[in-house]
């Protein structure tokens, strides 16, 4: 990797990144655009016309649907050429996620078949395992599904119950236990299942197929949306699983279910930025043609101020999403150049930038959550109905702030995964944090004013991150051990971390698009500056909760004075922005950036 090409994961938090080291979803290559448009033509001709049977779970519907998406290749993307699939990079196969997320209760189960159901096997499997079963996962002749939650283990999935034990022979392992939440779990021919053997500690994957026996299912759950995916209770009686199936090592379960995960949520957020984007160009289109007051409803303000902060949220996780992306890309080329075997080299990319994959799941998740609830708002009384289009999305979009890890554990995670990497040398934060509270006690440096385009922001940016860093930095140093039982504290933490990730993102996307003579930058900007001014407010407001929280005295009125001086910035007006952006979207009808 170059200097400025790609950062070590997390690193953003106390590095700035020249927009020229970050990627963008208008720089992806024709061949990319075609394969997103096969994906998007594929919802259009057999998905989207068949959603009322498909979430009537119609018999045998939605395994005919992948087995068309894989004779076209869907399946296959990231499966390496020798198995039957296309090799493509990790930011294609963000982009067919992203494409494939407007397919609702489809799209949650070819996600599942393509990740948590195929990728173990891809990096963990050794090279018969991968032999046997890739290149039918690649076409969608068998299909995957990933047994992990228990009743009793959710969050917790280590503590599992399931038990394999090994047979009298010798030659199989007898799985018993039961697993819930199953997605694909009523179609699938192949399940990735995890259980202790013996009185392990930690749990062991194995690769079962339907047909081995001893496999038993509940019938398919109810459930509040993606009522079309088949998600069940498996039950394992003695189930008998070649010792051949045993994948990867005996008690690397755990490791292989995190680092799965790792993909799972960064995938999730992909799928989620295809779904925003269908909702708004429903609301869009819908607000264009519902007249009132012998207007459509797309001339009044408060529509107006809907539609834009929808497209606004949308295009600023876009950016992060695809950025974080390519830094997968860059961190996988740079381990394949440096001798790393492909599997290891997949894992360790994804891996070191475990803390961007999870702020991506859930500001993604929350961005959904809100442009759904907001599509549901410009419908009115239409958008109850379960006729109109957004009664389905809203409810669809809630399970994705539980799946993958819910959105409080995942917060949890970015704050833990920083403070070890520091704890470990990896990322230098406490050099940074003690520069940042000494500051304090300085007098501030305005310096010359600098004219250059976005360099204002980039100063917010910067002292944004000092917000983050003078935060956590007392944190750890006030509550020592015991901040890891402070969760309201670490949210917190989180938060800002996460918005400034958002905020950093959007900015450098905006810049680059300037550089690049693009007819969006003008949008683009107005976008990143209405982010901006946004994470601001919420930096602050998480920040001085944060303080209350462990700060007394003299010490506490200190950093809310440094809190103050880093979340400063001069005024700007949001309203103007958002009416231009609204402008665009309804004189394009669509979501157009």
């Amino acid at each position: 990797m170059s200097e400025n090409k790609a950062i070590k994961g997390g690193e953003f938090v106390i590095r700035e990144t020249p927009y020229t080291a970050v990627f963008i979803p208008e720089e992806f290559d024709e061949e990319a655009k075609m394969i997103r448009q096969t994906c998007l033509d594929f919802l259009d001709t057999e998905v989207l016309n068949k959603l009322d049977r498909i979430d009537a779970q119609e018999e045998g519907l939605m395994p005919s649907l992948m087995d068309k998406a894989g004779e076209l290749g869907m399946l296959g993307v990231s499966i390496p050429e020798e198995y039957g699939g296309f090799g493509k990079n990790f930011n294609t196969s963000m982009l067919v996620a992203d494409a494939v997320g407007g397919g609702f209760s489809f799209a949650v189960a070819l996600s599942a078949h393509t990740g948590i159901g195929t990728l173990p096997i891809l990096y963990y499997g050794n090279d018969a395992q991968k032999a046997k079963y890739i290149p039918k996962l690649a076409t969608g002749e068998w299909k995957a599904s990933y047994c992990l939650t228990e009743p009793n283990a959710g969050s917790d999935a280590n503590s599992g119950r399931t038990s394999a034990k090994l047979n009298a022979e010798g030659t199989h392992y007898l799985i018993n236990g039961q697993k819930m939440w199953i997605t694909n779990g009523g179609f699938a021919d192949i399940f990735i299942v995890f259980a202790k053997i013996d009185d392990d500690k930690n749990l062991t994957a194995f690769i079962v197929e339907k047909d081995f026996g001893g496999i038993t299912m509940n019938p398919e759950e109810h459930k509040l949306g993606i009522k079309g995916s088949s998600t069940r209770q498996i039950f394992f009686n003695d189930c008998p699983v070649p010792v051949e199936n045993m994948l990867s090592d005996r008690e690397n379960g755990f490791k292989i279910a995190v680092n799965i995960l790792n993909i799972g949520r960064i995938k999730l957020g992909a799928a989620t930025i295809g779904s925003a984007r269908m909702v708004i160009n429903h609301a869009v289109q819908y607000a264009n043609e519902r007249i009132q007051f012998n207007l459509p409803i797309s001339k009044f303000g408060a529509i107006r101020y809907k539609l834009a902060e929808m497209a606004t949220r949308l295009f600023s996780v876009e950016s992060a999403s695809y950025r974080a992306g390519q830094n997968i890309d860059d961190a996988y080329d740079a381990l394949i150049a440096g001798g790393m075997d492909e599997a290891k080299a997949k894992l360790k990319s994804v891996e070191q930038f475990a803390i961007e994959c999870a702020i991506i799941k859930v500001w993604c998740s929350e961005m959904l959550d809100y442009v759904a609830d907001e599509g549901v708002q410009i419908y009115g009384g239409m958008g109850y109905s379960a006729d109109a289009p957004m009664e389905r999305a809203y409810r669809d979009s809630r399970i994705n702030r539980i799946f993958e890890g819910t959105n409080e554990v995942n917060r949890l995670l970015v704050v833990d995964m920083l403070l070890k990497r520091a704890m470990k040398g990896e990322l230098d934060l406490m050099g940074p944090a003690q520069a940042v509270a000494g500051e304090l006690l300085a007098i501030p440096d305005f310096g010359d004013e600098d004219d250059a385009p976005f360099a204002a922001e980039k100063k917010i940016v910067a002292n944004l991150k000092k917000a983050g860093l003078l935060i956590a930095g007392a944190a750890v140093q006030k509550l020592m051990m015991s901040l890891s039982k402070e969760e309201e504290i670490l949210m917190n933490i989180a938060d800002i971390i996460g918005y400034v990730y958002i905020t950093e993102s959007v900015l450098l996307r905006a810049e680059k698009l300037l550089h690049t003579g693009s007819d969006k930058a003008d949008y683009a900007k107005d976008m990143a500056m209405i982010y901006l001014y946004g994470a601001i407010d919420k930096i602050s407001a998480a920040g001085k909760e944060a303080l209350y929280s462990f700060g007394e005295g003299d010490e506490l009125n200190m950093m809310l004075v440094g809190l103050r001086r880093f979340t400063k910035a001069q005024p700007f007006n949001v309203k103007d922005a958002r009416q231009r952006i609204a402008k665009r979207l309804i004189d394009e009808n669509k979501y157009c950036f």
